[in-house]
């Protein structure tokens, strides 16, 4: 039996379709789940080689739902990312008009991305309902829970719908990236296009604290693509940071940020280094000097001779 990648299912969501971009993935059996945290649970309990699962759009941000469940558990490590343009049909069952639409139902991220086009386009009074994914609106419009659904366009012939209105956003050029995630292992070879993602615990609450863990990245030079806060259960106002940083651990302004937030940071998760789905490469920033891998090298080959006196 080959080996399995789980996804957020059921088949016919973005989630599929971003998957089937990967090479890799036409010798996977793929797996659709019920939900995120069912994806990555099967790659916790040893019955999935690897989970898909979205975990940030271009419209709301990080998905929370995927960062909690890396945050907490089982340690997990993201091995890849793929980005994919989004647009949404509104999906009927066959002979539905705009005018009989009261019901409306997508994952709760499709909302704030298709929320202008609803005042717009459909009846005032209709009801938005979540659920699990855009793929499974469709099939409980199929079964008639609702009336319509947002989803992909190709996910109609799937669930006997047909498209009423295709190509639907309210924000130009949206992308969903959504990443490859594994049991924790050797990170994916340097490519210097990369990424590297990041929780971080402060020890306490204090003045200038959040800025204290930024100054890690900055003074190195390394520049941050994702901040985001999330509580941590323990009470308001106790929150962890999920952070992308541009580079890869093998770098060593990268891997020195690293080991100063672990020198002040009540806990460190590493969530992995692996190439950018952009492949966009990045340099140094400027006039910031000194952050480049052979200046410290340089820096460390002069603290050495400091403590042999070879200064």
């Amino acid at each position: 039996m080959p080996a399995s990648y789980a996804y957020l299912g059921p088949e016919g969501t973005f989630t599929e379709v971003a998957l089937r971009t990967l090479p890799e993935a036409a010798t996977r059996e793929l797996v659709p789940m019920v939900s995120v945290p069912a994806a990555l649970d099967a790659v916790r309990n040893g019955e999935a080689e690897a989970a898909f699962v979205p975990i940030e759009n271009s419209v709301e941000g990080g998905i929370t739902t995927t960062l909690d469940e890396l945050v907490a558990g089982a340690p997990l490590m993201i091995y890849r990312e793929v980005l994919l343009s989004i647009a949404f049909a509104l999906l009927v069952r066959p002979g539905t008009k705009m005018s009989e639409i009261k019901t409306v139902t997508a994952h709760p991220a499709a909302q704030p991305q298709v929320r202008n086009w609803m005042k717009a386009n459909l009846p005032p009074d209709v009801v938005w309902e979540s659920a699990a994914s855009n793929a499974d609106g469709a099939r409980l419009v199929q079964e008639g829970r609702y009336d319509a659904a947002f989803a992909g366009e190709f996910a109609a012939a799937r669930y006997g719908l047909e498209p009423l209105e295709s190509g639907i956003h309210d924000a130009e050029n949206a992308q969903t990236r959504f990443v490859l995630v594994g049991r924790p292992a050797r990170p994916a070879a340097p490519t210097g296009a990369d990424k590297t993602s990041v929780v971080i615990w402060q020890r306490d609450d204090h003045p200038g604290g959040l800025r204290d863990l930024l100054g890690e990245f900055a003074v190195r030079g390394v520049n941050l693509m994702l901040l985001q806060s999330r509580p941590t259960g323990q009470g308001i106002g106790n929150y962890c940071f999920a952070i992308d940083a541009e580079g890869h651990i093998s770098d060593r302004r990268v891997a020195e940020a690293l080991m100063g937030l672990k020198r002040i940071c009540l806990e460190v998760r590493y969530l992995g280094s692996y190439p950018r789905a952009d492949a966009t490469v990045k340099d140094v920033r400027t006039p910031l000097a000194g952050t480049s891998d052979a200046e410290f090298v340089t820096a460390a080959d002069w603290v050495a001779r400091c403590q042999d006196g070879r200064f």
